[in-house]
Formats: C-alpha cells, sequence, structure tokens
C-alpha cells in the first residue's frame, strides 16, 4: 500500500505516521507536510527507507492534487478542519485518490458531505471524521446499534485534560467549538444549540474518570442520524478536566474573542505559551482523554442501553484510527464509495480489534470498568 500523510509531521499526524510504518504491506509511505523539516526529522526518526517526507502546501490545490496522486490513499490532519477539510478532500477527489481524515469540525463536515456526487461519480472514498470524536466514537455507535432492533437515542461525550495536547491546530478547534451554536439532533431534527451549555458531570473509564461536559461543536450530531434517521436524539458533548479552561473558553466566546479564525489564531498563540504554566491548575495526576458513548434503544420490544468507552493519550486515540482508516482504504476492506463517516463503512469488530492490538482497551457497561469482549 502507498500512502501520503497530509499533515503527517503533527501531533496527532505523527502517531498515524508512526504506527503506519509498522505495516508490513505497506510500500510507500510519505509524511506531506508544509513543515517540511519536522517532516524529514520525522522520516529520519523512523529510519525506514519505505518512509520520505515532501513539502506539501494544502493552500496550493494543483500542487495539492499532484502530491496525491501517486498514492492508493491520502491520510489527512491537516487542521484546523474547518479551514482545510474541503480543500484536502477535494483535491484528493480530483486526484481520484481515496481520502481519510480526522475531520473534527462540525462546519467542515456539514461542507465535504456536498462533496459526495463527486467523489461516487469519480469511484473515489471520502471517510470524514475517523479519529477519536469523531472517529472511535462513530465505530462505537455503531457496535451498540447493531445489537438493537430500534435506536432511539445516541449520546456522544468526551473529556480531555488540555495538558494531554498543547498542539496549535487543537488550541484553534476547541475555541472554534466552544462559539456561538452548535449543532445537536433533538426531537428528530437537526437544531442549533448554545455552545457551552447544558453541562453534565459524565463518567469516562479510568484514568480520566469524571468530567463536566457541555454542547459542543462536533460531527457525530451531523452524520450519525444519517445513518440512524430513527433516531430522536443524537448529541455531542465534550469537555476539558481543567474546569477553569472550560470558563476561559467560553468566556473568550462571550466576548467575541474566537468567533473569526483570525481572531483564534491570535488568541491560540498566545495561550500556546500560556497553557503550559495555566495549565497546572487543576492539572489531573494522569493527562488523558477519554470517550464514552450511550446508546438507548429497544430488544425484543424491552427498552436497553448499550454504553462502550475508552481512555488513552489524545494522539493515540486520535492517530491510530486514521492509520487503520487508511489502511483498510489501501487494502480494499472498505467497498463504499462517495463522502461518508465512519459509522457507514467501518467493520466495528474488526476497527476494535485493530485498537486492541495497540493496547487500545473499549470497555462496555454504565461503569466502563469492564474491557469489552468481541467473543462475547
Amino acid at each position: 500500500m502507498k500512502i501520503i500523510a497530509l499533515g503527517g509531521a503533527g501531533d496527532m499526524g505523527s502517531r498515524a505516521v508512526r504506527d503506519l510504518a509498522e505495516q508490513p504491506d505497506l510500500e510507500v509511505l510519505v509524511i506531506g507536510d508544509y513543515n517540511e523539516t519536522a517532516a524529514r526529522a520525522l522520516a529520519r526518526e523512523i529510519d525506514d527507507e519505505r518512509v520520505s517526507a515532501l513539502k506539501v502546501d494544502a493552500n496550493n490545490h494543483e500542487a495539492l492534487v499532484a502530491a496525491i496522486e501517486p498514492f492508493d490513499v491520502a491520510a489527512s490532519a491537516v487542521g484546523p478542519f474547518y479551514r482545510f477539510e474541503c480543500t484536502c478532500a477535494a483535491a484528493a477527489i480530483e486526484a481520484g485518490r481515496h481520502y481519510v481524515s480526522l475531520c473534527d469540525d462540525y462546519d467542515a463536515a456539514q461542507a465535504v458531505l456536498q462533496l459526495d456526487a463527486q467523489a461516487t461519480e469519480r469511484g473515489v472514498t471520502v471517510l470524514t471524521g475517523l479519529g477519536w470524536t469523531p472517529g472511535i466514537s462513530n465505530v462505537l455507535a455503531r457496535k451498540a446499534a447493531e445489537q438493537l432492533d430500534e435506536v432511539r437515542a445516541i449520546r456522544v461525550a468526551w473529556g480531555s485534560s488540555a495538558s494531554d495536547s498543547e498542539g496549535f491546530a487543537v488550541i484553534l478547534h476547541t475555541l472554534h467549538i466552544f462559539c456561538g451554536t452548535v449543532p445537536s439532533w433533538q426531537d428528530g431534527k437537526l437544531i442549533d444549540v448554545p455552545a457551552g451549555s447544558d453541562k453534565q458531570r459524565v463518567l469516562f473509564p479510568e484514568p480520566l474518570g469524571e468530567c463536566n461536559v457541555f454542547h459542543l461543536g462536533h460531527p457525530e450530531p451531523v452524520t450519525l442520524p444519517l445513518t440512524y434517521p430513527g433516531a430522536t436524539t443524537v448529541t455531542l458533548k465534550g469537555g476539558l478536566s481543567e474546569d477553569m479552561l472550560n470558563s476561559l473558553a467560553k468566556l473568550m466566546a462571550t466576548l467575541r474573542l474566537s468567533n473569526t479564525h483570525g481572531k483564534r489564531v491570535a488568541v491560540a498563540k498566545l495561550l500556546k505559551v500560556l497553557l503550559p504554566v495555566i495549565g497546572r491548575i487543576g492539572r489531573p495526576a494522569h493527562p488523558c482523554s477519554g470517550i464514552r458513548v450511550d446508546v438507548e434503544g429497544t430488544k425484543d420490544g424491552e427498552p436497553i442501553t448499550i454504553t462502550y468507552g475508552a481512555t488513552d493519550n489524545m494522539d493515540r486515540l486520535t492517530g491510530l484510527p486514521l492509520a487503520i482508516g487508511a489502511a483498510m482504504l489501501a487494502r480494499g476492506e472498505i467497498t463504499e464509495r462517495g463522502v461518508v463517516a465512519p459509522e457507514a463503512c467501518i467493520p466495528p469488530d474488526a476497527f476494535i480489534a485493530e485498537l486492541a492490538k495497540r493496547d487500545v482497551t473499549v470497555y462496555e457497561g454504565d461503569l466502563l470498568d469492564t474491557p469489552l469482549s468481541l467473543e462475547a
């Protein structure tokens, strides 16, 4: 398999690159990044003749198409996705190559879905949002839904320590999702709710434990109802375990300091410097990130709720799914064409088994303390 990892030198992309470099059937892996110095340093660190680096500017459409064309799959970690998802996906479609991304911005997901007809016509799969959330969350939702006769509600929650990742794109994303109104699927329709509203205390697998979460802007309420239209509720809530930073993000939104990309960039530059200091306030003993998915429905006429979750470091929860998805596409294990989300094309058991090979454990039950057994 021949893969180009766009943004592959970044915090999340580099984890995917390292994982792909370990695959025995890999033929060629190019780390395509605007930061050529970092890309070449990563290639030297991996020290594998199959792995090389290339400067790629996602703002140059013709060059991006040319960079993608020699490969089977383009795997994108180029953020923020509200700026670059459609750009990279459109280039892959023009190049006639499959594409998978970490896209975690709701507006980017809504926009890239509009490219479905073009991708289908070209016989290309654009798999948007295969990381931690969305990604693992969507696959776990499908895993639960497949055990039910009827799906009524899907509730996704994520929690994270800010010190688990201090990457610039992550800061931009956090400012974006706390801003304005965000989509939520309620009463069978997509509505806008205030970002940062409806605070809830949620339990995640250890060592994350309990964390406050809020309505935030992620793609799950946009894509999951397309696969499960009978569900009356699909919500996404998230939050940082350092509660002061949740309040700070909401304050910046209220003061309109994060309502444009330019403002977010300015604030993110400041936060990039300050986070190592202010992040110590309320910092957990073991910084990590977690996902929880509760799917409500019926089985044999009886109401039932199935709960899954996972906890690990953010780069692993995010980067490893990207690598798994890229490999699945390159190997022909995903056959759906057009623009699709993970729940529409990823076989849950096969995906969870791949996570297990990489020591990412999925837990089940409302206390999230029992490892999932695929044989059960």
